[in-house]
């Protein structure tokens, strides 16, 4: 890959790699840091990654970065999810996106990822397998489950305008 066609990845892929990062990490600060890191990475290994490929190894960068943050969080997210939901007072609305989000923030980091990938990206099953390391089946299956927990959750809402 060449300087010239780096600079095209920046210009081309990094608005993208931003609300992908931003969807799944809910923190501006943090998702441009994943940006900032992957296209780091990318600058680091120039001579090795082939432009053709380029947008899926951009992608796998943040998911693994999100990985690695996930894991060294873990001991915190368990605590996190020890404690009881708070206690919702009848009769109070609740925002549609919000509860979408908390929704997809209850899922699993690959289920949140493909969905993330699908759903609000725009990617194909074979892109978001070639971003992932999943096979098309998987990411499939993925989605499905993913899908029909949030329409469970959804579903168990009392209050929705």
């Amino acid at each position: 890959m060449t300087v010239q066609e780096y600079n095209t990845c920046v210009r081309e892929f990094s608005d993208g790699l931003y609300r992908f990062a931003l969807k799944n990490v809910r923190d501006a600060e943090l998702a441009q840091d994943f940006v900032q890191d992957a296209f780091e990475r990318l600058w680091l290994r120039i001579d090795t990654v082939d432009y053709q490929r380029v947008k899926s190894y951009l992608f796998r960068t943040i998911v693994n970065l999100q990985i690695d943050r996930s894991r060294r969080n873990n001991l915190q997210q368990q605590h996190l999810n020890s404690l009881p939901d708070p206690v919702q007072s009848p009769g109070v609305a609740h925002d549609v996106q919000r509860v979408i989000d908390e929704g997809v923030a209850r899922l699993n980091d690959i289920q949140r990822t493909v969905l993330t990938l699908r759903d609000y990206e725009g990617y194909s099953y074979q892109e978001i397998a070639e971003i992932t390391d999943l096979s098309v089946d998987q990411v499939k299956v993925y989605i499905f489950r993913a899908r029909r927990f949030l329409k469970q959750y959804i579903g168990n809402m009392e209050v929705l305008i």
